[in-house]
């Protein structure tokens, strides 16, 4: 019999380092499996084909399959959680802005930061004997502002037991898309505004408060420099604006579209569309130095309820924030 098939289950495994997957691959190690017809599966995988239970698909099974076993039913905080994991993938943008992801163990974290100057800014010269130009980095003042964002799950395990897998996977994932939704606003907010350590991002006026001209994306190119426009994040109408100007019809560029499904962007920047961002103003940065991710706690679920209670009320949540790495990395244009 195989290794997974003799594994005892409990609730206490969530609480250890890496969750539920992570105590599963200790005691039963995916690399044991390569050449085999289970290689490619991870601990958990293994575990849910172990009980013949099927997450997705035509075929997939009921929810009260996990309910079968104390040991099948230790495994569905974790199902929920990774069906939440993929709503957050398919609206997942923090991927594209971000320069660094943090993971921390607890509340209190302080980033760190440099701020160049004018001279400081490109690679200088040093004669013989002359001092090396230097470049500080110091510890923020203030703490990175830690947000929690989730969901109340409120169903009875009677409501749900003859539902499909697959299709409860549907609500799971919509939540998911909520959390990465509202991560989006905190990066927006803390782009514009700071993290509260005197850093908000430089602003100037557009030329037009109606519409954007490609003079106005030229400049916020300029105002970057000498850190790259690589990413663009706007509200609906700002987002219109951009895609309905005149060079943005090129019929080359459609052409090009129709032909690889690239879409044209202003100076080759990466798009992100925000649509809970405040109207009337874009923020173009370099992805690459603007902004940290720190996560305090990924997706959880309160596994105490949906293991002992079957269901009834259950919190999916995560606990995460954002730091300005380089101040000038990223520049807002006001409509206004």
């Amino acid at each position: 019999m195989a290794a997974y098939e003799n594994i005892t289950i409990e609730k206490g495994m969530y609480l250890e380092k890496g969750g539920l997957t992570g105590a599963l691959e200790k005691l039963d190690p995916s690399e044991n499996y390569k050449g085999t017809s289970l290689e490619g599966l991870d601990a958990f995988q293994r575990q849910l084909k172990r009980f013949g239970i099927k997450v997705s698909g035509p075929d997939s099974d009921c929810v009260e399959k996990f309910y079968r076993t104390s040991n099948s039913t230790a495994l569905f905080p974790e199902y929920i959680s990774r069906a939440v994991h993929q709503g957050m993938d398919l609206e997942n943008v923090i991927g594209d802005i971000v320069a660094a992801t943090t993971h921390i163990d607890g509340m209190d974290y302080r980033s760190i930061t440099s701020e160049p100057g004018e001279t400081e800014l490109g690679l200088q010269v040093v004669n013989e004997g002359s001092a090396i130009p230097e470049t500080n980095v110091t510890v923020q003042s203030n703490l990175v502002n830690l947000r929690k964002h989730g969901r109340m799950l409120v169903a009875s395990y009677e409501a749900l037991r003859f539902q499909r897998i697959d299709m409860f996977s549907v609500t799971l994932r919509q939540i998911g898309a909520y959390i990465s939704r509202s991560l989006l606003n905190d990066a927006v907010n803390v782009l514009i505004n700071g993290d509260g350590n005197s850093n908000p991002a430089s602003t100037y006026t557009a030329a037009a408060s109606t519409a954007i001209a490609y003079d106005d994306v030229i400049k916020l190119w300029g105002e970057l420099t000498p850190y790259s426009l690589n990413t663009i994040i706007a509200p609906t109408e700002q987002m219109k604006m951009l895609l309905t100007m005149p060079e943005m019809k090129d019929s080359f560029a459609g052409h090009n579209f129709h032909k690889t499904g690239d879409m044209i962007t202003p100076l080759g920047a990466n798009l992100i569309h925000a649509p809970d961002m405040t109207a009337g103003k874009i923020i173009g940065l370099d992805k690459n130095f603007a902004l940290e991710l720190v996560i305090a706690a990924d997706v959880m679920t309160e596994y105490d309820k949906l293991i002992d209670q079957q269901l009834e009320r259950a919190a999916i949540s995560c606990i995460a924030g954002f730091s300005k790495v380089i101040r000038g990395a990223s520049v807002v244009m006001s409509m206004s």
